[in-house]
């Protein structure tokens, strides 16, 4: 398996990516566009899920990527909790809560996988040292 060597190669990242478009996409429509406080909050959670992934890649040690990566899957569960808030203020079908609760939902497990795995190279290195 080749080596990742930028940030935007993580499926975590890419994904995540993804779901932040679907969010911007769906706070610009209708009563949400309207709802500032909500519609922000829940862009800001989505933006920072694909920041900490970024920003730990780039910090080039597996502690501090280990630490972005739990940041960054607590900002996916609010990022979750607020589609709950907006499904419920009625600015989303129950079709669209399902469809953005599933990206949001598979960006959570990757993010999970790519924290073990970090914690498991993080445990070796220190093996090794």
């Amino acid at each position: 398996m080749a080596r990742i060597e930028r940030f935007e190669e993580l499926v975590a990242w890419q994904k995540a990516r993804a779901l932040t478009a679907a969010i911007y996409r769906w706070t610009r429509q209708g009563g949400f566009a309207r709802d500032f406080g909500l519609a922000s909050q829940i862009q800001r959670s989505a933006v920072s899920v694909m920041s900490n992934i970024a920003e730990g890649f780039e910090r080039g040690s597996r502690g501090e990527f280990h630490q972005f990566l739990s940041m960054a899957k607590g900002s996916c569960a609010e990022t979750r909790s607020l589609l709950y808030v907006a499904r419920d203020a009625g600015y989303l079908t129950p079709e669209t809560f399902s469809t953005l609760m599933e990206q949001a939902e598979e960006v959570s497990r990757l993010v999970a996988g790519l924290r073990t795995a970090v914690d498991k190279q993080r445990r070796e290195q220190s093996r090794n040292d």
